[in-house]
């Protein structure tokens, strides 16, 4: 898996994987509870919600990747969640073009990611943000299913969109899954209902 890949250093012991396209190696994570309502999550200090990810480091298969980032991010645990599904293939989105920090070598211009469906079987109250000295995250709360395709930051839409509907049969009833043809994503990276 790491072949054609480059290692940066960004700090003593954290290493991000980009490869020689230029996307950080990195994983997602879709929390679902019993209601098919999701983990939605405020990024510290900003009005911007998304899902817990993260970047995968050197040798970690993106099973542990999400395992460390489900604990670091949001502070759970293997034992407060069930495994449902995973993307099949990896998805990328590229980062605006303010965004790419051209001084650092590799250059990384998007992230690429395997995303994970878990489902919470502990309590919500283990939820939280100290688990480390950097938090992402802020404030959290339970959304209905397809909200984040709407509110998640335009450049992401389209992998929050796919990752959605693949994993739609896994969460949601049959009546509520036609609900992802009712939005389309639009050039550029617009995301409007039909």
């Amino acid at each position: 898996m790491w072949e054609n890949v480059s290692v940066c250093q960004l700090a003593r012991g954290c290493f991000q994987m980009i490869d020689r396209e230029g996307y950080r190696a990195n994983v997602g994570i879709v929390l679902c509870n019993d209601q098919a309502r999701l983990l939605w999550a405020r990024r510290i200090g900003q009005d911007a919600w998304q899902f817990p990810q993260g970047g995968m480091q050197e040798q970690e298969s993106p099973e542990q990747a999400m395992f460390r980032e489900l604990r670091e991010e949001i502070g759970l645990s293997a034992g407060d969640v069930q495994l449902i599904g995973r993307t099949r293939d990896w998805l990328r989105y590229r980062l605006p073009g303010r965004m790419v920090r051209h001084h650092q070598q590799p250059v990384c211009i998007g992230q690429k990611q395997i995303w994970f469906l878990l489902r919470l079987t502990g309590d919500e109250t283990c939820v939280s943000f100290d688990s480390t000295n950097q938090p992402e995250f802020d404030h959290w709360r339970w959304v209905n299913y397809w909200r984040p395709m709407r509110e998640v930051v335009s450049f992401k839409r389209g992998v929050y969109a796919r990752v959605l509907r693949e994993f739609a049969p896994l969460v949601l009833p049959a009546q509520r899954r036609v609900s992802a043809r009712s939005f389309v994503i639009n050039p550029p990276n617009r995301l409007v209902s039909e």
